[in-house]
């Protein structure tokens, strides 16, 4: 029956984080491609330059894009201005060149000559690292591009030894003799260049030579730092370099590096599985860069570590969200390469999945995965043992083609928390009404909290109330929730919660009303009661009322103290208020509309009567001004003057007493000036006619 049972309720499976052991990563995935598009976008057909060109270009090689922009023919006839021109430098060459071996410009023979012999002229007068990192590394692509030219280097030797001169006893480089500073990023750049080395030699270079080197690795390897989540990076140690690198671009150069190498010498150079693992821990940990150059140094890293003959990161790859499975569905675990194609044959081991908060923890055999080849993915099906309850599932990947020539990392195991939920069952659920005296049971009623039923009860303060009830698994073991609260709520919205305690087979709380009444605050009356039972594995968790008790308190004494007060509904407060209704009075009688008429009839009398003295003064223009500038007073005049009765008909009808002072302020002012500048010279003109 118990597994019956488990097989109708259902598994949540949670990984919530991440345990110390290992991080969840996910390989490159649609987002890079999106993004690649987004960040790389050329203008009017074309990149700023070459080195931008063959970032967007190697980046849309790797993630495998097909509809890119069209950049062939710009690029190309800049490819070609580069190759056949003089005065390039071995760095315009390098990104030329790189940018050539992907659009397969139409380069001719005699400027691959042309090239080489300029490039083996600026190796022999070499003498810092980027001169021959540049230099060795176009003659390297040109090896790939022409069969035809001879890019191999008579005394490779001699230039490796050149090159090797400027390593540290720590594996870091320096860029030139002058410079007494080591770099780490130096040393990715050195590495490369001395893969070139090899490569282009055109007899075998000496193998103790090889061996240092293969040394120098390994110390370089030493001095890589770790995150707390197993990623491992390099960090820049030059504080005052002439252009420092950060560690997206550091940890970049050093693989770039480093793989090279592996690839054109024999033999394995001897570095930790986990430390490969966690370098690509480091590259996916970080995201998608917001800028190009740090998004084409995340995938061109990425690349080299999926094909490097050191080790190949495997990423094992784990629900990231809440699943809700039942006992039929299946946990899905994926293990792909850093690029997110599918690994090589292998088996996913569930090793053990322990129980974790309980003292009867349990382990559960080692499980191998099915593989599905469709999905391209493992699943697990749950043992039937498996109960509900917090677990702590280890993955481990193991290889099980002992033939394959490829070495992988697998980063061993991955341990990961996981909640498996179910329905809990609750049974043998009582409240019980205790004489205090006696202990003898008063009232007695089963509850169940499955049901919608209420209990009613009634007690005083000399008595007691207790609750108890048993929680079970689906598999019939006893369960222990999390959180279990009681709470009354008396009819004025006072709350007392009380936990409820487990005594191992049951939850039990025994209420004692005696020594509770100033908790209780002396208030007799209704208390509603309340249950509460969570678990974050029990998914019928409930928060249920079941019933009320009616408390009989005695009567609280002078310094008892107070229920506090209840806050203030904030919708109460703040929420909309009822609608004030408001009648206006009746309006007063109003005069007859001819009274009114009448009325503004009189205000105009003044004003005739102005017109008429203005007339029996004998008014007349004969005196007004002739020359110009007593002429424009005058006008000014007459102007303020009308302006003031246009004040006052504006105060009669519209502005108030002090605007009207104010404006009228300043047109007394205006009509002072303008007044007396006319009226002097009428006196004066008065006294030139009177003595004439």
């Amino acid at each position: 029956m118990a597994v019956r049972a488990l097989g109708g309720f259902l598994v949540l499976l949670s990984v919530i984080a991440i345990c110390e052991a290992a991080s969840v990563f996910q390989p490159i995935t649609d987002a890079h491609r999106s993004a690649a598009l987004e960040l790389f976008k050329p203008t009017d057909g074309s990149f700023g330059s070459l080195e931008e060109a063959y970032g967007a270009l190697r980046s849309f090689e790797i993630l495998g894009i097909d509809k890119k922009p069209d950049i062939s023919s710009a690029t190309c006839d800049s490819v070609l201005e580069t190759l056949g021109s003089s005065s390039s430098s071995p760095k315009d060459l390098f990104h030329a060149l790189r940018v050539n071996g992907i659009l397969k410009c139409n380069v001719k023979e005699d400027a691959f000559e042309s090239v080489v012999s300029r490039l083996k002229a600026a190796i022999s007068s070499a003498s810092s690292l980027l001169e021959f990192y540049y230099s060795i590394g176009s003659l390297e692509l040109i090896k790939g591009q022409s069969s035809n030219v001879n890019v191999l280097l008579s005394d490779a030797d001699g230039i490796f030894r050149s090159i090797k001169a400027l390593s540290q006893s720590d594996g870091r480089w320096r860029y030139s003799s002058n410079n007494p500073e080591s770099s780490t990023y130096a040393a990715g750049l050195a590495l490369k260049t001395l893969a070139g080395v090899v490569s282009l030699a055109s007899s075998e270079i000496d193998q103790s030579l090889i061996g240092t080197l293969k040394n120098d690795i390994t110390k370089l390897f030493d001095s890589v730092e770790k995150y707390d989540d197993g990623a491992f990076y390099f960090e820049e140690k030059v504080v005052e370099a002439y252009e420092h690198h950060g560690p997206l671009a550091t940890t970049s150069s050093v693989v770039r590096g480093f793989t090279a190498f592996a690839d054109v010498t024999f033999g394995n150079i001897k570095l930790p599985g986990d430390k490969i693992l966690g370098l690509a821990k480091f590259f996916l940990s970080i995201g998608i860069p917001g800028d190009t150059k740090g998004f084409f140094d995340q995938v061109d890293s990425l690349a080299c570590l999926e094909n490097n003959r050191v080790s190949i990161p495997l990423i094992l790859s784990l629900p990231a969200t809440v699943l809700s499975l039942s006992k039929k569905d299946q946990l899905k675990v994926k293990v792909s390469t850093v690029l997110g194609s599918n690994g090589p044959p292998l088996t996913v081991k569930l090793v053990r999945a322990s129980s974790s908060g309980s003292k009867d923890s349990s382990v559960i055999e080692s499980q191998e995965l099915k593989f599905d080849k469709e999905s391209a993915s493992h699943s697990l099906d749950l043992p039937k043992s498996v109960d509900v309850g917090r677990y702590a599932f280890v993955f481990e990947v193991v290889l099980h083609d002992s033939e394959h020539e490829k070495v992988y990392a697998t980063g061993g195991q991955t341990q990961v928390p996981v909640f498996i939920t179910g329905i809990i069952k609750v049974d043998n659920a009582e409240i019980v009404v205790l004489d205090s005296d006696l202990g003898s049971v008063e009232s007695q009623k089963k509850l169940d909290l499955a049901g919608e039923n209420v209990v009613s009860l009634s007690a005083n303060h000399r008595q007691k109330l207790r609750l108890y009830f048993q929680l079970t698994t689906p598999l019939g073991q006893v369960f222990k929730a999390h959180q279990a609260f009681l709470k009354l709520r008396h009819e004025s919205k006072v709350e007392h919660i009380f936990v409820v305690g487990n005594s191992g087979k049951k939850f039990e709380i025994l209420l004692d009303f005696l020594g509770l009444v100033e908790k209780f605050y002396y208030l007799s009356g209704s208390y509603d009661i309340q249950l509460t039972v969570g678990d974050a594995v029990m998914e019928n968790s409930f928060l249920k009322a079941i019933g009320q008790i009616e408390l009989d308190l005695p009567e609280a004494p002078e310094k008892a103290p107070r229920p506090p007060l209840q806050p203030v509904d904030p919708y109460s407060r703040y929420g909309p208020k009822a609608e004030i209704s408001h009648i206006f009075r009746a309006p007063d009688k109003r005069p007859p509309k001819e009274l009114s008429l009448a009325f503004l009839g009189l205000t105009f009398v003044p004003l005739l009567g102005f017109f008429i003295g203005l007339l029996r003064l004998g008014v007349n223009f004969k005196n007004f001004p002739s020359s110009a500038v007593p002429t424009t007073f005058a006008i000014l005049f007459h102007v303020g003057i009308a302006a003031v009765l246009l004040l006052y008909v504006l105060f009669w009808l519209k502005l108030d007493l002090f605007t009207t002072l104010k404006v009228l302020g300043f047109l007394g002012a205006f009509l002072l000036f303008v007044g007396h500048r006319i009226l002097s010279h009428l006196a004066s003109t008065s006294n030139k006619l009177k003595s004439a």
